[in-house]
């Protein structure tokens, strides 16, 4: 098994012959960025699972759906908020039968694709997080479900993030967590490390992979070294670029 940061919020991961994408979107999407992650080419007949959390242009790009035509096996994971009419479609260039693909999913629900397990928690901001199992392997993406606290925004409105994040949170303490996804936002500034303090001290996850880090990783060593736990930092993936690709063989 592998993991591969391809940008941003997007992680690829390899589980025996399967592969699962979360969040991915084209480089040139987002403006004032260029984001140089790659998805590596597999067989046509490749079991490929794409997830998408919401529709904001830095999680989902409706490219995505023109891979149908290439791999005959994929599936797509779709948040609701994500509209693709027939009409949407054709308007685009895509077959409106991609539709026969794609799981739309809300928040709190519970969901079976092949032999993919998905729940969905709630999100702080748009669209779900994602918790899947799979062959053994349990992975937490959150999306955009984070504790978005900010300078300037009050008390009311950073006290209701914060209580909304941790109650979602809350209901992956008692489930196990090979790999998980967490927001580690460097435009909250000091409140940035909240999010995945939170996530880490109050589950099991294995290997914790920061996200949503806008091509600024400085933020992930800053943290480790905040952290007295040592067991806890051990936890935190050093991501250093785009493309990384993380081995793990059994897990």
């Amino acid at each position: 098994m592998q993991v591969i940061f391809i940008h941003h919020s997007c992680f690829l991961v390899e589980v025996d012959d399967k592969v699962l994408i979360f969040d991915y979107f084209n480089g040139d999407r987002v403006n004032g960025y260029q984001f140089t992650g790659r998805i590596p080419s597999y067989a046509p007949e490749t079991p490929i699972y794409m997830f998408a959390s919401h529709k904001h242009q830095d999680h989902f790009d409706m490219d995505i759906l023109r891979w149908s035509s290439r791999y005959p096996n994929i599936r797509y994971i779709l948040s609701k908020d994500i509209r693709i009419s027939p009409h949407f479609l054709e308007k685009h260039g895509i077959d409106p039968k991609v539709r026969e693909r794609v799981k739309f999913v809300t928040p709190g629900n519970h969901y079976e694709v092949d032999n993919l397990s998905i729940e969905t928690l709630n999100s702080t901001d748009a669209g779900v997080a994602y918790y899947v199992t799979l062959d053994g392997v349990s992975l937490f993406h959150a999306g955009d479900l984070n504790d978005w606290k900010m300078e300037g925004a009050g008390d009311l409105i950073n006290g209701k993030q914060e209580r909304a994040y941790r109650h979602e949170i809350q209901k992956l303490s008692d489930k196990p967590i090979n790999l998980a996804f967490v927001p580690l936002d460097p435009r909250l500034g000091e409140h940035r490390f909240l999010g995945i303090d939170y996530f880490l001290k109050n589950t099991d996850a294995e290997y914790v992979f920061p996200m949503h880090m806008w091509q600024d990783y400085s933020s992930i060593r800053e943290y480790k070294k905040k952290i007295t736990n040592l067991g806890m930092a051990e936890r935190v993936m050093e991501i250093e670029r785009e493309n990384q690709v993380f081995p793990f063989g059994e897990l």
